[in-house]
């Protein structure tokens, strides 16, 4: 069998956060002895184990696994690099600024692919005074309807929610406006340039 986890990586975590065998035994609540066998390679922690661990490593599980230490380098983000996920059971809308693994409600979500939004699924951008009024001239039905708008900015991004047998229409700020996003329910997302 092969060692999941290394005791060279649990022994250079554990010095790292300047604690003995005996400190990370108590917080782990086994013997230090447990301890010492997990670092010499001659005993594997328990699986029922791994998150008191990397808790009392302060590490992620998924470091403690792959044996790397992970250090986010990446000190800044490009908003235009934003990947919406929309969950199927529950409806909840995730962002995030780049690639990532998502899940909700148990399954793991694909970030959505933006279409341009035309003939059906067009929206109508209007300036109106110190704001954009985002309308999508779409079906609003219990079953068809457009579930949320989001204007994405340099700073973040706005999203509002919308609601069947509402209107599929939102106003948003324009000050470092960039592009508007909106979603239907059956054909998925689309896309246009803030005007």
């Amino acid at each position: 069998m092969n060692q999941y986890i290394t005791g060279a990586m649990i022994r250079r975590l554990r010095e790292r956060r300047h604690m003995t065998q005996h400190q990370l035994a108590e917080k782990t609540m086994v013997s230090d002895k447990a301890v010492s066998r997990w670092e010499t390679g001659r005993g594997y922690p328990d699986i029922s184990l791994i998150e008191p661990l990397s808790a009392a490593l302060g590490v992620s599980v998924i470091e403690l696994f792959s044996g790397e230490h992970v250090v986010n380098t990446n000190r800044a983000f490009n908003m235009l690099r934003t990947r919406l996920y929309v969950c199927p059971i529950c409806g909840n809308v995730i962002q995030s600024t780049g690639e990532a693994v998502i899940s909700c409600c148990g399954i793991v979500l694909p970030a959505l692919e933006a279409e341009p939004g035309d003939g059906a699924h067009a929206a109508r951008i209007e300036r109106v005074e110190d704001e954009y009024l985002v309308r999508v001239d779409h079906e609003m039905s219990k079953t068809h309807y457009i579930s949320f708008i989001l204007a994405l900015r340099d700073d973040g991004v706005e999203l509002r929610k919308l609601y069947p047998e509402g209107e599929a229409e939102a106003r948003f700020g324009i000050g470092g406006t960039r592009c508007f996003y909106w979603y239907c329910n059956r054909h998925g997302l689309f896309k246009a340039p803030a005007r």
